[in-house]
């Protein structure tokens, strides 16, 4: 029989697990971006997640799907034993690749592409997971959409109202129909940011959608768990994903996650296991949280 020290986990210098700044320019990316552009190419778990049936047979939406977060979150969910649907812009190759890698961990998969702006494509979101599916156990609003300027004249109203719309009315309205299915158990989760407690000036309306996800998290978890469903928050400090070469100046991405007290972004890998534990019975007396996963920027 194989001792304790044999199996000793390998530990590793966590400043150094993954790339840092300063990061080679990257080929221009118009938002929302996309994963084999990038370089280095995001970690979301391929080579590393192993599964152990933590989410065995049940159904759970990832808005944001594609890639980043998003990603890494429906590869580990589908590892665990989960059915994953993913919700995406535009990005068909990135989607069709994650979509990949759920059937490959043995889980049916789903991809619904279309616009979280929209009420109405919203709710059929909701109900085309839920049939494609067999049911409907989790939600994650993990979608999102940024775009920065240096000065408050250069934000415009349509481009306030198209982050908002993203960002805050697509999470209520998915929530809200989602609402109507979940069952006792079940469970939402949202991707908060630091921006939400410590702001970026150059992503004022990003960073005022991120403070309003806080708000509606505990906000909807009191009025949920009248049905028995839990609802939390992951807020990530900087995160390599095509969002950050897709929407941000080129010497913001050469020092991306430089101010981290790693030294470094994180990688979608290292958030997704938090939404794992969020969404199985292993956190059954957790809700109205948020659980932060900044470099060790801020508490949250």
């Amino acid at each position: 029989m194989a001792t304790a020290t044999e199996n000793k986990v390998k530990l590793t210098d966590p400043r150094q697990s993954y790339q840092s700044p300063p990061f080679d320019q990257q080929q221009a990316l118009e938002m929302p971006g996309s994963t084999a552009r990038m370089n280095p190419k995001p970690n979301h778990g391929e080579e590393s997640y192993q599964g152990s049936g933590k989410l065995a047979g049940l159904s759970a939406l990832v808005t944001g799907g594609d890639s980043g977060i998003g990603r890494a979150v429906s590869l580990c969910f589908a590892r665990e034993g989960a059915n994953v649907a993913i919700n995406y812009l535009s990005e068909d190759s990135d989607a069709n690749e994650t979509a990949e890698l759920v059937k490959q961990a043995g889980g049916k998969a789903a991809a619904f592409g279309g616009d979280l702006r929209e009420e109405a494509f919203c709710k059929s979101l909701i109900d085309n997971a839920r049939e494609e599916l067999g049911g409907l156990d989790i939600l994650v609003n993990n979608a999102g959409y940024q775009e920065t300027a240096n000065e408050i004249d250069e934000f415009s109203s349509e481009l306030f109202d198209r982050i908002f719309k993203t960002n805050v009315y697509a999470p209520f309205w998915l929530s809200k129909a989602a609402m109507q299915y979940l069952p006792a158990g079940g469970s939402i989760i949202n991707t908060a940011s630091i921006q939400g407690y410590d702001p970026s000036a150059y992503l004022l309306p990003y960073s005022s959608t991120k403070s309003a996800m806080l708000g509606m998290t505990k906000g909807l978890a009191k009025l949920a768990m009248k049905q028995g469903v839990r609802v939390n928050a992951v807020a990530p400090g900087p995160v390599w994903t095509p969002l950050i070469p897709g929407s941000m100046p080129a010497d913001k991405v050469e020092q991306f996650g430089a101010n981290t007290l790693f030294g470094r972004p994180a990688q979608p890998i290292e958030l997704a296991p938090l939404y794992v534990w969020l969404a199985s019975p292993d956190a059954s007396y957790v809700t109205g949280e948020v659980f932060g996963c900044t470099g060790g920027r801020t508490p949250v």
